[in-house]
């Protein structure tokens, strides 16, 4: 039993290590190019009352970037504050701050 436990949290950190991909680095992503300019548009309504719009970001994966397109979602808990993500130059390239809850 204690054999097939190890083999399944062996499997399952090096399946979360495959998904996160090779850039990523502390909770953020290396790139060697800028990202494009990022996408705007009407984003509608909120769907009901208390729903936050967070907007969407040029994320870097698997050596290219791809547009993750922005949503209404509900804050965690009362008051809380959406900050967006943001991309800024380093000294390896650029790098990706993603959004968070304060």
């Amino acid at each position: 039993m204690k054999r097939y436990l190890s083999a399944a949290v062996l499997f399952g950190g090096l399946s979360l290590l495959a998904v996160t991909g090779c850039g990523s680095y502390s909770g953020g992503y290396y790139a060697r190019v800028p990202p494009p300019a990022p996408r705007y548009g009407a984003f509608g309504y909120a769907p009901g009352p208390g729903y936050v719009w967070t907007d969407g970001y040029y994320d870097y994966r698997y050596g290219r970037y791809n547009w993750m397109p922005g949503r209404w979602v509900r804050p965690p808990r009362p008051r809380a504050q959406w900050v967006p993500g943001q991309w800024y130059q380093h000294n390896r390239g650029y790098r990706f701050r993603r959004g968070y809850w304060r």
